[in-house]
């Protein structure tokens, strides 16, 4: 198994949440692309404002590092117009996976609607643009019903308006890795809700983000049957070391 294929290394901070100033900020995001390029990961996930500088240092590097940035991060509460804009220049940027986080607080008030129209739409421009799609559900936020219900959700929306061929690049996400949780409750991928996302989302792919900081617990998701692993700590992750506390 080469574990770096399947690690999506990951830096989604805001120079406030890092506690630094922006170039700091984008000195440290630059370390994890360069990190992403020497250790031959399979992807670099930063914020949007930063696709371009990841584009031209593996461009530089003549690197096979591809780029991920999200969408309507990290509460997906934007309308869908908002969210086809940000993909956009995503793509104009040179992004190539888009994971939009679902706005997952309309479905659990029931506005099943609403969340139909942007996972079409959406996924809609990344398919058209030869772009991985991530639907992120926030694992955290929902109950086990709903974790059900929406990885289905995802999973017939795409079955019904897509070619078999493009299932592969449509994933469910479990986590932002920021959502808050009450009495330090887990806010990433956990077994009990990956296997769900893995039972309703099929044939679709899942990621598991956040939470997964060990070289163990990462080959126990991919044993499960997770395709992507979105973590921060991924260098240690692939040396088998424990990854520092975060996403």
């Amino acid at each position: 198994m080469n574990i770096r294929q399947y690690l999506d290394s990951t830096y989604l901070k805001t120079p406030s949440q890092a506690g630094l100033d922006e170039n700091e900020n984008l000195q440290v995001v630059k370390n994890f692309i360069q990190e992403a390029i020497d250790e031959k990961f399979k992807l670099i996930m930063i914020r949007p404002d930063m696709v371009s500088v990841a584009k031209k240092m593996i461009s530089d590097a003549n690197s096979t590092v591809q780029i991920g940035t999200v969408i309507d991060f990290p509460e997906g509460n934007s309308n869908v117009e908002d969210k086809i804009k940000e993909a956009v220049q995503a793509i104009k940027d040179g992004a190539d996976d888009l994971d939009f986080v679902c706005n997952y607080e309309a479905f659990k008030k029931g506005d099943v609607a609403l969340v139909k129209d942007e996972i079409l739409r959406c996924t809609q421009i990344g398919l058209d643009n030869n772009k991985v799609v991530k639907w992120i559900i926030e694992v955290a936020a929902l109950n086990d019903k709903e974790i059900t219900q929406l990885s289905a959700l995802i999973k017939n929306i795409v079955i019904s308006n897509f070619k078999e061929a493009d299932y592969a690049s449509v994933f469910v996400k479990s986590s932002t890795g920021f959502y808050k949780t009450a009495n330090n409750l887990p806010n990433g991928a956990t077994i009990p809700a990956i296997m769900m996302m893995l039972e309703n989302a099929s044939p679709l792919p899942v990621k598991a983000a956040g939470g997964v900081r060990t070289y163990e617990e990462a080959v126990e998701m991919i044993r499960l049957g997770v395709k992507r692993i979105g973590t921060s700590g991924a260098k240690a992750i692939a040396n088998r070391e424990d990854a520092k506390l975060g996403y």
